[in-house]
């Protein structure tokens, strides 16, 4: 029998399949010929196959390395699935007390164990490699290589260990193996487990069926997220947050407006985390909401999107997490919220760790900030991130190609970026490079007398947009590379040598805009922030006849950025009136029918389909505060003993009472005032208020004088507002 039919017939056999994927065969038969081994797949790509059936089938146990305990469990029951008996895999870890690790190792004697399974601490201790000299080791297999090297995404200090243990324990083929490694993380695996000579397999890392996004994170992200998730009904997704805080908050909005989350993060209890984990994978909730923690191991096929909150810290991290949509092959839509504020965020968490550390770090995160605001195809960016060429001009399948910005031409700027590598000796990295080309005398160029070079400042017409846009896409083309061993440095590759020599067209897609003015902050006054400015008015004329009806100044019915709110979002229900900002309950049913009936009117008659997904019921973080403040003044206490009690600054303290009346809460302050202010005053700010068309503190200043603090005036304005509206 050939060797072919032999594998294809034991691959039958144990696991069921008919045929097998990729490069699975190729690998096994290198494995099975003794050699070393190393193998790129992405996840999804069958990697465990690759080890699991040699052991089956070579003489011995086979020693798999893997840092993950709870998909060591899984792997073990599911071999054990595939077997008549149960001892045929095993596994050594910090869970197991005595007699089952005795138990283990009889198993292992007996022949019983063809696969035994180990976390990288665990083949470090002295019993455990006294222990495994004594028997017939076939191979040993190293998952999640990538654990290996500082540049990786998940970097364990504890496997730069493996080479030395393997050798001491014994000599037997080694297969690597990683999901995702850049050119510069797999040359690490390789020399760390001194394993240069293997053959190497590389699988595609294209997903085809991935849609990649990436969007600017607004002050609007919980709304768009919740607007997304509502367009996608019935389907799986997983929110990646950065913090555990972040984690907790999200899951609270996304429950509190209808959708089925929950939360996961490492430092929820186990039980509590195992059953919102087993919730998600019977489909009993739709969204999991987490932090990185989640994933590892889980081989739920159809997650139909992936949203990450925060920009990932590097884009191994992205394409791992990404990853995780669309197993299958059916839709992933994979989309990411990012601002340039993450990214500081991100750089101030590295302070306090070792410098070396910290530089591999920024390298990473100027990476991941590349492709988020490159207007390249994004899967030609990523691809190109792991050592790959994607060579279609169009994937239809990402943001930037299904919405492409018009080229430039970059000749002559690509010309002057090669003249400035080769005049500093190829020694330097791209934001180097551009500060001599923009003629920047910053301290490192000086410390150079890089000043004096020719090429300084000779791209003075180009902004830093662009240039970064030049280089990025000119190490796509091939024109410029990275040095592997030193990473980041900018290197001319042999075709860059002869764009110099003989340009040709260059064109380039300038990045896109990510800039923080873009956020959408909510304003105060003016119509500009409504979105029908007809119906502003309308709710504006409204507010007046009521005001004259009821005595009292417009903005005491509701101040302009609730009208706004109100003529963007449309509320016809008292509801939905308490979702706008600045309407508590009180307000919404002391004034609220007719602002509904008017919009309920205007919508009819202009056709308006309503965003009913864009209204985002928030849950108060503050709301413990808040009652407690109200608990507070309902006992009489002094406001600034209160302060003082919840840590706060005074102002700070006026701003969250302002907010609780603003919203229709009615507080009685009389107590406070009478303490404090002269009678005289008080009533000249009352009667101030009760004449005036705005509530602005600083018109009130102007108007009344010197003599009145702005906190007095402040604390009179809680007042009226509390008497007269609420």
């Amino acid at each position: 029998m050939n060797e072919k039919s032999y594998l294809t017939d034991a691959l039958k056999k144990y696991f069921g399949f008919d045929k097998f994927k990729g490069n699975q065969e190729a690998i096994i038969v290198n494995l099975l010929s003794g050699n070393d081994t190393f193998v790129l797949m992405p996840t999804g790509g069958g990697k465990s196959l690759c080890y699991q059936l040699p052991s089956l089938l070579m003489e011995g146990t086979a020693v798999v390395i893997s840092p993950l305990i709870a998909l060591m469990k899984n792997q073990v029951d599911a071999m054990r699935n595939f077997s008549e008996e149960d001892g045929v895999a095993h596994f050594i870890n910090s869970s197991l007390n005595k007699s089952a690790i005795d138990q283990v190792k009889d198993d292992i004697v007996c022949g019983k164990t063809k696969l035994l399974y180990v976390a990288p601490e665990s083949l470090t201790k002295d019993e455990n490699v006294e222990f495994l000299k004594s028997i017939k080791i076939s191979f040993y297999a190293v998952d999640e290589a990538h654990c290996i090297s500082e540049w990786g995404h998940d970097f364990r200090p504890e496997y730069r260990r493996i080479r030395p243990i393997i050798n001491e324990i014994g000599k037997a083929p080694v297969i690597a193996l990683t999901a995702t490694a850049t050119p510069k993380v797999k040359m690490d695996i390789q020399k760390n487990l001194g394993m240069q000579d293997a053959v190497e397999f590389k699988s595609s890392f294209n997903r085809p069926n991935l849609y990649y996004e990436v969007r600017p994170k607004t002050n609007n992200v919980d709304k768009d997220i919740i607007k997304f998730i509502k367009n996608n009904p019935g389907k799986s997704g997983i929110i990646y947050c950065l913090s555990r805080k972040k984690v907790e908050e999200l899951t609270e909005i996304l429950q509190a407006n209808g959708i089925s989350a929950r939360a996961y993060h490492a430092g929820m209890d186990s039980a509590t985390r195992s059953e919102n984990q087993d919730a998600f994978l019977k489909e009993d909730v739709e969204v999991i909401v987490a932090t990185i923690a989640f994933g590892m191991g889980i081989d739920k096929p159809d997650v139909r999107f992936v949203i990450h909150y925060d920009i990932p810290k590097s884009l191994e991290g992205y394409y791992q997490e990404t990853g995780r949509a669309g197993r299958d092959g059916g839709e992933g839509l994979c989309v990411t919220f990012y601002s340039s504020k993450d990214l500081q965020k991100l750089e101030k968490f590295m302070q306090g760790k070792p410098i070396a550390e910290q530089e591999i770090g920024k390298q990473l995160l100027l990476e991941t900030a590349a492709y988020a605001e490159s207007s390249l195809c994004r899967r030609k960016s990523l691809l190109h991130y792991f050592g790959e060429e994607y060579t279609e001009d169009n994937c239809c399948n990402c943001d930037n190609c299904l919405n492409p910005k018009k080229q430039v031409e970059a000749q002559d700027s690509l010309c002057a970026v090669i003249e400035a590598i080769i005049a500093v000796k190829e020694n330097f990295k791209a934001d180097y490079i551009i500060d001599i080309l923009l003629g920047k005398e910053t301290t490192e160029v000086l410390d150079h007398k890089h000043e004096e070079l020719e090429v300084f400042g000779s791209s003075m017409g180009d902004d830093e947009k662009l240039l970064n846009a030049v280089i990025r896409q000119a190490l796509i083309a091939g024109y410029l590379s990275k040095d592997v061993e030193n990473y980041g440095l900018l290197k001319i590759t042999s075709q860059g040598h002869k764009f110099l020599k003989k340009p040709v067209s260059f064109k380039i897609v300038e990045d896109n805009d990510f800039d923080e003015e873009e956020e959408e902050t909510p304003a105060r006054g003016g119509a500009s922030c409504a979105v029908d400015p007809a119906l502003y008015s309308m709710l504006k004329d409204l507010r007046k006849k009521l005001s004259k009806k009821l005595d009292v100044p417009p903005y005491v019915i509701f101040q302009d950025p609730s009208l706004e709110a109100m003529a963007t979002i449309y509320p016809v229900t008292l509801d939905e009136l308490q979702n706008i900002p600045g309407v508590g309950a009180g307000k919404a049913k002391r004034y609220g029918k007719e602002f509904c009936e008017l919009i309920k009117v205007h919508c009819e008659e202009n056709e308006i389909e309503r965003p009913e997904d864009l209204r985002v019921r928030t849950v108060a973080n503050k709301s413990k505060l808040k009652v407690s403040i109200i608990q507070s003044i309902d006992r009489k206490v002094a406001l600034d003993d209160i302060a003082v009690s919840k840590g706060l600054e005074f102002g700070e303290l006026l701003d969250e009472v302002e907010a609780i009346v603003f919203s229709g809460t009615k507080l009685n302050i009389d107590y406070f005032l009478v303490e404090i202010m002269d009678d005289d005053h008080l009533q000249d700010i009352y009667s101030y208020f009760k004449e005036s068309t705005t509530d602005k503190i600083e018109d009130a200043i102007e108007e009344l004088g010197d003599d009145y603090s702005e906190d007095e005036i402040r604390l009179v304005r809680i007042k009226f507002i509390s008497e007269m509206a609420n």
